[in-house]
This record gives structure tokens, sequence and C-alpha cells, in this order.
């Protein structure tokens, strides 16, 4: 299941957990709702693996301009709470699965 997350759980959800992948996006976004699908299959192939989140712009935009979000989709890789990887815009869901097998290997 994807977490929503906001400025109130935001925090505790990206030191709490190992791997975290963020997603910035917007409802009237197209490629956001693209990439919804391959993001709920994800959440459930890594469940109690990875969190997999999401974080709405236009109703949280401290978080998007505390990370500089200037494109949506913009995906956030954390890990222990540090970021360790970006990508902006719309990627398939083999992409997104190897760079988080990747970050729970290492």
């Amino acid at each position: 299941m994807i977490q929503h997350l906001d400025k109130t759980n935001f925090e505790k959800t990206i030191t709490e957990n190992q791997v975290v992948l963020v997603d910035f996006f917007a409802d009237w976004c197209g490629p956001c709702k693209a990439l919804h699908p391959a993001l709920e299959e994800l959440a459930a192939d890594f469940d109690g693996k990875a969190i997999i989140s999401k974080i709405n712009v236009d109703t949280n935009p401290e978080l998007a301009a505390q990370f500089k979000v200037r494109s949506i989709p913009a995906l956030f890789y954390f890990k222990n709470g540090e970021i360790v990887g970006t990508q902006n815009g719309l990627h398939s869901k083999s992409v997104l699965a190897s760079h988080l097998n990747n970050l729970l290997k290492n």
C-alpha cells in the first residue's frame, strides 16, 4: 500500500525506515497518473522491505520547496534518512524496482 506523506509524517517515515521511495506528484499531472499503477505494484512487491510513498505538491508546497522539486513526477530515494538518488519523469516499474533492489543490497 502506498503511504501518503505530508509535513506531519514525512520526517518520521524517512528516518524510521531503511529504504523509502518518495514520489512528488499532483492530481492534474498526466505522467504522475501514468506512474501510479507501477507504484501500487512496487508497494505490494516491496511490502516489508521498502516504503513506497507519495507527496502531493499542491497540498504540501513546503516539502516540494524543501527538495527543490521543479517538475513532476519527481522521485527521491532515501536510505536511512538520507537522499541517495533522484529521478524525474515517468519511468518503468522495472527501472524503479532495480533502484530499490540496489539500495536494499547495499
